[in-house]
């Protein structure tokens, strides 16, 4: 652990401390107003079944794809 600690450079530490709180509140603000509006759409739609079994099938596809092995290409 001391030798952890040797290796740490307060200073920049200190330096980028706010820019990481900053950015993570920023990330969670996000998330946040993104997923009430997503819930707050879905509420308002008139087919919730519809939306639970397209996400039932997205999952399942996506099991079954990986069960066989298939992959993406890649560039």
């Amino acid at each position: 652990m001391n030798a952890l600690l040797a290796h740490v450079d307060v200073v920049r530490s200190i330096v980028w401390l706010p820019a990481l709180v900053v950015g993570a509140g920023l990330i969670a603000g996000c998330t946040i107003l993104l997923s009430r509006a997503f819930v707050d759409s879905v509420r308002e739609w008139g087919h919730p079944r519809l939306l639970v079994a397209g996400f039932v099938a997205l999952i399942g596809l996506v099991v079954v794809l990986t069960l066989l092995g298939i992959t993406l290409p890649k560039e």
